[in-house]
């Protein structure tokens, strides 16, 4: 297995060379699935935590134990590097700085912290509250101290565009990077030409957010790229494609009592032996 420092190394490699496309993974299995699709790295979403491994929605209620053992069964599968949602921290700043050594002790290779109150609301909806931008500062400062290996990334997300407005979004952004930040995701951007003078006004490491029925809207990662963004997340895209699949197919399987219309849309015993690695006749 790859060692952690060297995935979090690979990070910033692939963050100097171009823009980095990190689909969002539910589960061990899917995270082996994007790592097959020839994807240089993946997201693990706080929102996917909550939903697919609490049952829950993204409101804040998963612990950091809860995220540790998340991430370590993530990375033990797989061998790219990983980008993390924080929340904001899982309490003060000393907390985030406990976050950030438990993750990165399990093979993490960057986390995002987020300027909300806690309990925190999805980024795309109406509602959220914002910490102090001085009291986030002091969070971001424990954070970078924390990470014993340089290459660790802590990105600050803020909230502020659809609270306080954009300018606030750009003011809050400086003040976070002086505080330590290694770069800025700046949540519900509302279009392309925001996109774009966010991207001038803030001359640092970038990430964006494209996930569904939000705020923002969902241009090619190379369009994103260009205009001088280093990471494009797509959180919650494959959790929500399998759960349309899942609630199509216990339809049919209600609705007709047999799964057999549904064979040649699975994926097959050897496809997932092949994703697993598992020969089983080599199995004693």
């Amino acid at each position: 297995m790859i060692e952690h420092a060297a995935r979090s190394k690979r990070l910033r490699t692939l963050i100097d060379e171009g823009v980095v496309m990190m689909p969002g993974a539910f589960n061990a299995l899917s995270a082996r699935m994007i790592e097959r699709a020839q994807f240089d790295a993946l997201y693990l979403s706080g929102a996917v935590l909550a939903n697919s491994v609490g049952g829950l929605p993204d409101v804040g209620v998963m612990t950091l134990t809860e995220a540790r053992d998340h991430a370590d069964r993530v990375a033990r599968s797989c061998s790219l590097p990983i980008l993390m949602d924080a929340d904001t921290g899982y309490g003060g700043a000393d907390n985030a700085a406990h976050c950030v050594r438990i993750l990165e002790s399990v093979g993490v290779s960057g986390i995002h912290l987020e300027d909300q109150e806690f309990p925190k609301r999805c980024g795309h909806l109406d509602g959220k509250r914002l910490v102090p931008a001085d009291e986030f500062c002091v969070k971001i400062e424990a954070a970078a101290k924390a990470k014993t290996n340089k290459d660790f990334l802590i990105l600050a997300r803020t909230d502020a565009r659809s609270v306080s407005g954009y300018d606030e979004a750009v003011k809050r952004a400086h003040m976070y990077l002086e505080a330590g930040a290694d770069g800025i995701f700046p949540e519900a951007l509302q279009d392309l030409d925001e996109f774009a003078r966010f991207a001038r006004d803030v001359d640092t490491v970038l990430l964006a957010n494209c996930t569904e029925f939000g705020k923002s809207p969902l241009p090619p990662a190379k369009e994103l790229g260009d205009m001088g963004y280093n990471i494009v997340i797509y959180p919650v895209t494959l959790q929500r494609l399998v759960m349309h699949t899942v609630k199509e197919s216990l339809d049919v399987i209600k609705q007709t009592g047999t799964q057999a219309s549904l064979v040649e849309k699975m994926q097959t015993r050897q496809e997932l032996y092949d994703v697993l690695g598992y020969d089983p006749s080599n199995s004693k």
